[in-house]
């Protein structure tokens, strides 16, 4: 499993059967510890429902192919939750929302 942002999406009119109805995202890994920018951007099958800006976990190869969306179907990495924290050695690296009732989206790098 690996950590990213999401960065967009694709449209494909004419793809796979298998592949109808799925939606695509454009994926950038992030180092977990840092929260940066690590590697090159990807295209991930959307099992979950995220959205552009959001931290992301993705997994690849047959893991990807666990889930009630992706199951049976030609994929090699998907997003499969939403992150909200990510705490490392005590600290927090990353939090979707600030305050104590979890409102209001922090500054994460997403650079907007």
């Amino acid at each position: 499993m690996q950590i990213a942002r999401v960065t967009g999406t694709v449209v494909s009119t004419n793809k796979s059967e298998k592949l109808m109805a799925l939606k695509l995202l454009v994926v950038q890994p992030l180092d977990i510890a840092t929260m940066t920018e690590k590697g090159g951007m990807a295209v991930a099958i959307d099992a979950i429902g995220a959205g552009e800006g959001e931290v992301v976990m993705l997994v690849g190869g047959s893991s990807s192919r666990q889930t009630a969306v992706t199951d049976g179907k030609p994929v090699d990495m998907s997003v499969v939750a939403i992150i909200d924290n990510i705490d490392i050695n005590g600290s927090r690296v990353f939090r979707k929302y600030e305050g104590s009732n979890d409102e209001g989206v922090i500054d994460n790098g997403a650079g907007e």
